[in-house]
């Protein structure tokens, strides 16, 4: 069976967007193993099954899918007891989630069951000399990686943060399905599902734009971010911030990237003026492309750089943005 098994997420036929990337991080570490990959995904018949073909599509060996009245709607107790028989019945060596906010929920009682921890919130795999995987987590907001093995027996639980691995780069295949349906009953089920969290209407979602325009603290003042908005506009690009910037209530806190905003990963990621702080990299080192523009050539923005633009925003921002428009006329 599978050495590998991905946890994929899923709210009422909608894909978490981050569980193509789990299912790359699976991908990776089924090769450095040596093992083949797995997905399971959880749910109720009708919501799950026309998900099955986005995913059987992939070079995988199986999709399970866990299908039960009892977990069309989350509740932790169903995941966790679902998931136990499931994990319980393959053995696989690795157990990995995306890093979500419903496996923060439920995956670390998920392991305990197991008596095994989870290594959460990993943002790259390597393999020791010896072949055994070493999952890297970081500290200290970013400041400091750490690596981690597990030395216990079987079966090693892991989540992935968002960003770190690229969920449009799965190797393609074709993978055998298997429907199961859990041994699991209602008074099994402590805690009961509450009304879903509703965002306002004016939320920004940046994960899903290809192109972000991000201004930091060397705009120097508010009136001066209509020059990067006009740049955004011509690129038609979603506008964002550094902390600096949503801080000061110059933008609105839901166009933050870093470690207390949002985590992108566009095609393209333009940087204007954002010296690039270790809060604001864990945010957006995921882009496919990141531009950098600031007037100081030791800025560690340069470092994550594809293109570093060293220079004036004031007359590099404008010129870009005329450039743009008549290349677009």
């Amino acid at each position: 069976m599978s050495g590998v098994l991905v946890v994929l997420e899923q709210r009422a036929g909608i894909w978490n967007r981050m569980s193509f990337e789990a299912l790359a991080a699976g991908q990776q570490l089924a090769a450095m193993a040596g093992t083949t990959c797995s997905a399971a995904i959880v749910g109720i018949g009708s919501a799950i099954v026309p998900l099955a073909a986005d995913i059987t599509s992939k070079q995988l060996e199986k999709v399970f899918l866990l299908d039960h009245a009892l977990l069309a709607d989350y509740t932790s107790d169903a995941y966790v007891i679902a998931l136990e028989q499931l994990v319980k019945q393959i053995a696989p060596q690795y157990v990995v989630f995306p890093h979500t906010y419903q496996v923060r929920d439920f995956a670390p009682a998920l392991a305990t069951r197991f008596r095994r921890v989870l290594i959460s919130d990993v943002v790259a795999i390597h393999a020791q000399d010896s072949g055994t995987p070493v999952f890297v987590r970081q500290l200290l907001q970013g400041k400091l990686n750490a690596d981690y093995k597990q030395c216990a027996h079987a079966p090693t639980f892991i989540s992935i943060q968002a960003g770190t691995f690229r969920g449009d780069a799965l190797t393609t295949g074709t993978a055998s399905m298997a429907t199961i349906t859990p041994n699991l009953e209602a008074s099994q089920i402590r805690n009961q599902p509450g009304e879903r969290f509703r965002e306002s209407a004016s939320t920004v979602d940046l994960t899903a734009a290809p192109i972000i325009v991000s201004v930091g603290r060397g705009i120097g003042d508010q009136d001066n971010i209509p020059i990067i908005e006009e740049l955004a506009t011509a690129l038609g690009a979603e506008l964002a911030a550094s902390r600096p910037i949503c801080d000061n209530g110059w933008l609105p806190m839901e166009r933050q990237v870093g470690s207390s905003g949002q985590t992108v990963t566009p095609k393209l990621y333009l940087a204007v003026g954002i010296s690039g702080a270790i809060q604001h990299l864990v945010g957006m080192k995921g882009s496919r492309s990141i531009i950098a523009i600031n007037k100081d050539e030791n800025a560690p923005i340069f470092e994550v750089a594809d293109i570093g633009i060293v220079g004036d925003l004031f007359e590099i921002v404008p010129a870009l943005t005329k450039a743009i428009l008549a290349a677009k006329a």
